[in-house]
């Protein structure tokens, strides 16, 4: 049996065989494959930057693949985006199963494995499936614990819904369920009943379980798979035992990891768990219907008579939060020291919590105690968020504070307590490449140098790698770059528009006026089909006030990230009218693959450094300081390089695109550090123009 990854890819494999003429053997992906299999074989680390049309999840797959059907072990990969994820799930893996695998009742040969050898499963979070077993109880108590018509409404859709879907997950759902119905039916560890429920066969959330236990070739998200190790460190864990791990997308890894190695609290949080509990204007929640064994009401009465209790010390609380911020003694919403206000909301939630733990052995029914139970644990766990974020108790972290939007008019805006760790390097050094474990780490967007261009091909320049590895704890890891086996230099016409001025002016009139003028410019340049591509949400909505009409008139609809539709939706008008103008900001620099004539202008407004006062980056920037390092050339510039290289990749996807990339930032051409930004470019048709 072929156990080369390379020669199942090349030429004459079953997989060419199966994909027939569309199939194209590049060698970029062959040399990836190679790495990935010595890796996995070694149980050593690499990290691989593969530029677009590599086919990278192919070179990885297969080694996967075969370590799983060959050497009996589980393989996790994880991606950042659903897009990516599904990829993986519908497309890249049922086709290269149908080309390795052996049809079900034939003898494998050289070049395929037994059937069944590899069992792939999409994994996700426990929250994201249905419980039967609750929906249940909330329609039986629907008029007790919602108190709107809409929640009644949406819960009969639910009901409607369980009766068609083959795997009870949110995501098979048209139409998202309100989140306070969606908290009542959802499944939830801490009140599952295990094998002494009665659907217990049938329970979504536990088929998929079964299923994951028995796969070998696990996909998730980066959400699932850092909250897995989070929870691991805590001694717990949620996936099961896997021999290697293989990242995708491993550029958004840092602050994925970030945010589940750290702490949040918010506003939402508390005051959902005691709105659920008991709605003292409507006398509605959870608490209203209960009946105990017992007979006395008294309990009941004083577990809501801690609710209230509870709220008004939320209330006060959060309050205090918002105005210390908008005070202005917190600057930028960073919290540098404990204790800075009363916090009486963890004794209030403890106490709540401890009455519902009472509560609970005195209820008549089962599903009561569970339910009881689950919110015991929830007010215990908000307990335990507040006194962290007080006490400042994770050590190596950075405090903020963020106060939002009210979630409606005349509320005061809601506030999130949140803490990460400043370097989450050295927990992935000892939670994750010390563990054994075989690791990948691959994106088109790893290394933060020009290359090298040879006869043999793009090589990185001297530490090229060294900011991910330092920022990710990969010290040691293999390294390997493969460039884009497009032509680049003859699919894309790059413009460096410097006639905008310097945009550390701010958001000022001129500026803004002098944006807008330049990106109707270039977007009528190409006939629309134009991304335009912001770092601040409001520069992006003061340039599409200006562009809307003119663009509208010459039949270009323009598309607003944060105003016209939700983001998949915007996608999907955008790739339905070619002759559409979208302005997006934070993700739609990164996971968005449009393809052919649809996408043939890609305008970068500003070069896309992250704000240097932002609580977290701050933090970084501080500690590269008290190290030694230039926190400029460590860290601020390499993450912007990386992420201007996620916007340039939107614009060729395919050999056959083309088009053309435009800056707009005057700093490319005049700061010295702007020769690192630009010789990131493709080497076409550059063209500098003066226009005012």
């Amino acid at each position: 049996m072929i156990h080369d990854a390379p020669t199942l890819l090349g030429d004459a494999g079953p997989i060419a065989r199966a994909i027939g003429n569309a199939f194209e053997s590049r060698p970029e992906q062959l040399d990836m494959a190679r790495a990935v299999a010595r890796t996995l074989d070694a149980r050593s680390h690499l990290l691989v930057e593969a530029g677009t049309g590599v086919g990278k999840s192919f070179a990885y797959l297969v080694p996967a693949m075969l370590r799983a059907a060959l050497n009996n072990e589980t393989v996790v990969v994880a991606t950042n985006t659903i897009a990516l994820q599904e990829q993986l799930v519908t497309k890249d893996i049922p086709l290269l199963l149908r080309a390795l695998e052996a049809p079900e009742g034939e003898t494998p040969t050289d070049d395929r494995f037994a059937h069944n050898a590899v069992r792939p499963v999409l994994v996700k979070g426990r929250g994201n499936y249905v419980s039967i077993r609750r929906m249940n109880l909330a329609l039986e108590r629907s008029h007790t614990i919602f108190s709107s018509p809409d929640s009644l409404r949406s819960l009969d859709v639910i009901r409607h819904w369980v009766g068609q879907t083959l795997d009870g997950s949110l995501s098979t759902m048209r139409e998202a369920p309100r989140p306070e119905v969606w908290d009542q039916v959802r499944s939830d560890k801490d009140n599952c009943m295990g094998r002494k429920c009665r659907h217990y066969d049938e329970c979504f959330y536990q088929d998929a379980r079964r299923k994951m236990e028995k796969a070998n070739l696990l996909i998730c998200n980066h959400a699932v798979f850092f909250a897995d190790l989070a929870l691991r460190i805590a001694g717990q864990g949620m996936l099961p035992r896997y021999d290697h791990v293989i990242i995708d997308e491993a550029h958004a890894a840092e602050d994925v990891a970030a945010e589940h190695l750290g702490m949040s609290l918010t506003e939402g949080q508390v005051a959902h768990l005691l709105r659920t509990l008991y709605a003292s204007r409507r006398q509605r929640g959870y608490l209203a219907h209960l009946a105990i064994g017992a007979g006395s009401i008294e309990p009941v009465d004083r577990a809501i008579k801690l609710v209230l209790a509870a709220e008004d010390a939320s209330r006060d609380y959060f309050d205090a939060w918002r105005e210390l911020h908008q005070s202005g003694r917190l600057r930028n919403g960073r919290v540098h020291a404990g204790q800075m206000v009363d916090n009486n909301l963890t004794p209030a939630l403890k106490d709540l919590s401890l009455a519902l733990t009472r509560l609970k052995d005195l209820v008549k029914s089962e599903a009561d105690r569970f339910e009881l139970n689950s919110y015991a644990v929830r007010a215990a766990a908000l307990a335990a968020g507040a006194d962290a974020f007080n006490e400042q108790s994770i050590d190596a972290c950075v405090y903020w504070v963020d106060v939002g939007t009210p979630a409606r008019p005349g509320l005061p805006p809601r506030v999130t307590l949140a803490g990460a760790p400043i370097e989450v390097g050295p927990i992935l050094r000892e939670h994750l490449f010390a563990t054994g474990a075989g690791v990948v780490l691959t994106s088109a967007t790893l290394a933060t140098r020009a290359v090298v261009r040879t006869p043999e091909g793009d090589v990185p320049g001297a530490g090229a790698f060294d900011h991910v590895i330092d920022r990710l704890g990969a010290e040691g890891a293999e390294t390997l770059l493969l460039g884009s086996p497009f032509d680049l230099d003859q699919q894309v016409e790059v413009h460096v528009d410097l006639s905008v001025p310097d945009p550390r002016r701010g958001d000022s009139a001129q500026y803004v006026d002098a944006l807008a003028g330049r990106v109707l410019h270039h977007a009528i340049a190409t006939d629309a089909g134009a991304f335009v591509l912001f770092t601040s949400f409001a520069t992006l909505r003061a340039v599409a006030s200006r562009v809307r009409g003119p663009l509208s008139q010459l039949d270009m609809p323009v598309l607003v990230q944060g105003e016209d539709a939700p983001r998949t939706l915007l996608l999907e008008q955008f790739r339905a009218n070619p002759r559409s103008v979208l302005l997006g900001a934070a993700s739609f620099w990164q996971g968005v693959d449009v393809q052919g004539h649809a996408l043939r202008n890609v305008i970068i407004t500003k070069l896309p450094f992250d704000p240097p006062d932002r609580p977290l980056t701050e933090a970084r920037l501080e500690r590269i300081r008290d190290k030694g390092g230039n926190p400029f050339m460590d860290d601020s510039l390499p993450r912007a390089l990386i992420r201007f290289k996620q916007g340039i990749g939107r614009l060729v996807r395919s050999k056959t695109d083309t088009g053309r990339l435009v800056i707009l930032d005057p700093r490319i051409r005049t700061k010295p550090y702007g020769k690192a930004f630009m010789a990131l470019l493709p080497r076409g048709v550059q063209r500098i123009d003066d226009e005012f």
